[in-house]
């Protein structure tokens, strides 16, 4: 009997599921209205949701670095209708502060796909005593405690982009943090302060119009859109390398054939052509493949920078 009724219940929550989507899903971004990767986030949402005919909602929840929409997203019904837009800090503000975080990106979700990676661009402005990466850091060096480098907020993934700098070329650069990369970039364009890094897209226009300098790519490779502008290798500055990325995860526990739905609708979106022409413009390369390969990612950027934290002593607070 009991078998039977086992039976039962999974042959009705199979069912359920090969329904789904049956109402609106809800997409949290965790950061403002209006940043890159929330009018990311929206572009996303809008494609999905033709393909699933369901309405897509995208609410942001921002506060902590991320953290807020994150434990929200982490505290949900693992039922696929409320889902998480993750970038960058998803990963590193549970790295560097996981008493702030609390929540565990490996444990408390399910991957469902990777979208796209994409390198930050270190720049500084059009007065600074340094035009390339290699003259900085002879100048960093020459002249301790004089470079002021400005983030998105402590636990960031700019900010730990400027620790791992720190920790492996030896220079002296005074952390400011922001809360958000635009206060930032106004105060390094009227020189208060001297660096940063942002992703291309934030950063390029300032690039064009000659009010900043780009140093160095830290991808592995250089950007079509900077074609001139060389890898953190290429600058002297080996072992930098840091990547943003974007992808979508669901509270842990959700149905596999839930997972299984949504990462298929994410390849079939990325293998539209106006999908690949509006993630390409932002210098990023897309990266389809199954939830496998974003849960391997999140691993390796989560360990690879709590490594960091922990091996370079550091006390982040926020």
């Amino acid at each position: 009997m009991r078998f039977l009724v086992a039976l039962l219940s999974f042959v009705v929550a199979a069912a359920a599921f090969a329904q789904y989507p049956d109402k609106p899903i809800k997409l949290i971004v965790p950061f403002a209205a209006g940043a890159g990767t929330d009018a990311v986030a929206r572009f996303v949402a809008q494609k999905l949701e033709t393909e699933l005919k369901q309405p897509i909602v995208v609410e942001n929840r921002v506060g902590a670095s991320g953290a807020i929409g994150t434990q929200a997203v982490a505290a949900a019904p693992a039922d696929g209708y409320t889902l998480l837009f993750v970038a960058s800090p998803f990963t590193t503000v549970a790295a560097a502060t996981p008493q702030i975080a609390n929540y565990d990106p490996i444990k408390q979700f399910a991957p469902i796909a990777l979208i796209a990676t994409g390198p930050l661009v270190w720049i500084t402005h059009e007065k600074a005593p340094f035009a390339s990466m290699r003259e900085m850091l002879a100048f960093g060096k020459a002249n301790p405690g004089k470079l002021s480098y400005g983030s998105a907020g402590a636990g960031g993934v700019n900010h730990l982009a400027l620790e791992l700098f720190k920790a492996k070329m030896g220079v002296d650069i005074l952390h400011v943090p922001y809360k958000g990369i635009a206060p930032a970039t106004t105060d390094l364009l009227g020189g208060s302060i001297n660096l940063l890094t942002g992703t291309i897209p934030a950063v390029l226009p300032h690039i064009k119009s000659g009010k900043a300098r780009a140093l160095a790519i830290t991808g592995e490779k250089r950007s079509a859109l900077l074609l001139d502008v060389p890898t953190m290798k290429e600058a002297g500055a080996t072992g930098t390398e840091v990547y943003n990325y974007w992808g979508i995860v669901a509270p842990q526990g959700t149905p596999a054939p839930v997972v299984t739905r949504l990462n298929s609708e994410v390849q079939k979106m990325l293998s539209q052509k106006d999908v690949q022409e509006r993630l390409l413009g932002d210098g990023v390369e897309l990266t389809p493949g199954g939830p496998d390969r974003l849960a391997a990612f999140i691993a390796s950027d989560f360990n690879g920078w709590r490594k960091l934290v922990v091996d370079a002593k550091l006390k982040i607070e926020q």
